[in-house]
């Protein structure tokens, strides 16, 4: 019986540990709570909270922590907070998709136009 009650005493302290999170700044609660759903990269499918998309790789540190900076300080709603959050991790992880499929894309994309002109001047010259 002693062993459970300290057992049961570890359980509370825990549950009391875990009451902490309201100690928590509030913004950065919300940020932890609010999910986005981005259909980008490792994303794509899944529900993110704001706090894991702002310390992403997308997210450069200078950005992140003036975001965080004006959020805090409330000069940032959530919801404003959210869209440029959005935007900088779709856009990031639209460059890096480009960057990353560049090679085996790259003639599917715009630059294919100046290879396949390239291609196409010699045959004349053959010609002649």
């Amino acid at each position: 019986i002693t062993v459970k009650r300290s057992n049961q005493d570890t359980v509370t302290a825990a549950g009391e540990e875990g009451d902490d999170p309201p100690k928590e700044e509030p913004w950065k609660t919300a940020l932890k709570t609010t999910v986005v759903d981005i259909e980008v990269g490792e994303f794509r499918g899944h529900k993110v909270s704001l706090w894991d998309l702002l310390h992403s790789h997308y997210i450069p540190e200078e950005n992140r922590k003036e975001l965080l900076e004006l959020y805090e300080a409330g000069e940032l709603t959530l919801e404003q907070v959210k869209t440029v959050v959005s935007t900088i991790v779709t856009r990031a992880a639209a460059a890096a998709a480009a960057a990353g499929t560049a090679e085996s894309e790259a003639p599917v994309s715009g630059p294919r136009a100046e290879p396949v002109a390239t291609e196409a001047e010699p045959t004349p010259l053959h010609e002649d």
